[in-house]
């Protein structure tokens, strides 16, 4: 795990990038024709492809917002933590901008 060169604290880890895509199951085929990555979980509202060093997922208008996913300790701090249909548990704010921002539950 790296650390802030300042403060030597651990950083922050980045579980996934979550965009918005039109057809989930073309997209997740388009992915893995072109680029090494595994598939870890699809249906027909989203998707997530693990790769060497992130995960990206993919999600259907409506179902779920296009976000970033960071693993945090602390994420009940954030929010209450819904189970998610793959065994996640996370929570959603929001940042300045308005961009979402999913707070995952560290798993053991």
């Amino acid at each position: 795990m790296r650390s802030n060169k300042r403060t030597g604290t651990a950083l922050d880890e980045i579980d996934h990038v979550a965009i918005e895509v039109k057809d989930i199951a073309e997209t997740v085929s388009w992915y893995t024709d072109r680029f090494q990555c595994e598939v870890v979980y699809r249906d027909n509202t989203w998707a997530m492809l693990e790769f060497g060093n992130i995960r990206l997922a993919f999600v259907s208008s409506g179902q779920h917002p296009p976000h970033l996913g960071f693993v945090r300790e602390d994420a009940e701090e954030f929010g209450t933590l819904e189970t998610h249909r793959d065994g996640t548990r996370s929570t959603y704010i929001a940042d300045p901008s308005g961009n979402a921002i999913e707070l995952l539950a560290k798993e053991d």
